[in-house]
């Protein structure tokens, strides 16, 4: 379990996801600039040589239209996982990263590059979803609620679906969401129980 620290107030949290989908608005603007130079940072399936890009292809995407159909849940769901906490929010979204990055890796046929933010996000999206299953702490839940309304229909694209659509990293990243959240709020949901208020009696 992740010691409680004071999580960081929204606007930080906000600044923070400002910054880095910033970030990944300049990398695309360089990989337009380079001829699509950066897109061969992305993950290669099959390919042992090109598992160390499961790190870097969440933050690449093939073209402005890909990027901009991340860049809202990403803004949203990652701001309502770093809430949370910022230790909270690097474990989960470490564990996404990877378990999506090597799902789609094995799942996706060879001589396929997997670019994109959507198996984090996807992640995220289950993540906010399970966590107020295992918390069942009321705001945590109402945010869960919310998040079902509003970005429960996204679900489905763990299903293989068009062309060019990586299903297998949003499958991979909705599986690591469900466990990243068992893994840093299944305990925390367990409050221990004053010893004042524990019967102890006797035995013969």
């Amino acid at each position: 379990m992740v010691e409680r620290t004071a999580p960081p107030r929204p606007g930080w949290a906000a600044l923070i996801m400002l910054l880095l989908l910033a970030g990944m608005w300049m990398l695309e603007l360089l990989d337009q600039l380079s001829g699509n130079q950066l897109d061969q940072l992305g993950i290669h399936a099959r390919d042992f040589d090109g598992m160390p890009e499961i790190l870097s292809a969440p933050f690449l995407h093939a073209g402005w239209d890909h990027l901009m159909s991340n860049s809202l849940p990403f803004l949203v769901l990652g701001f309502l996982v770093l809430l949370s906490g910022l230790a909270r929010w690097l474990i989960a979204s470490l564990i996404i990263i990877v378990i999506s990055g090597l799902t789609a890796w094995f799942l996706t046929p060879a001589n396929t590059i997997i670019l994109g933010a959507s198996g984090l996000i996807f992640g995220w999206l289950t993540y906010l979803l399970a966590r107020g299953v295992w918390s069942r702490r009321p705001a945590q839940v109402v945010i869960a609620v919310l998040v079902l309304l509003v970005y429960g229909g996204l679900i489905w694209g763990v299903f293989p679906s068009g062309a060019g659509i990586s299903w297998q990293a949003h499958l991979g990243g909705a599986i690591a969401g469900v466990l990243a959240a068992w893994l840093l709020h299944r305990r925390a949901s367990r409050q221990a129980v004053p010893a004042a208020q524990i019967r102890r009696y006797p035995s013969y």
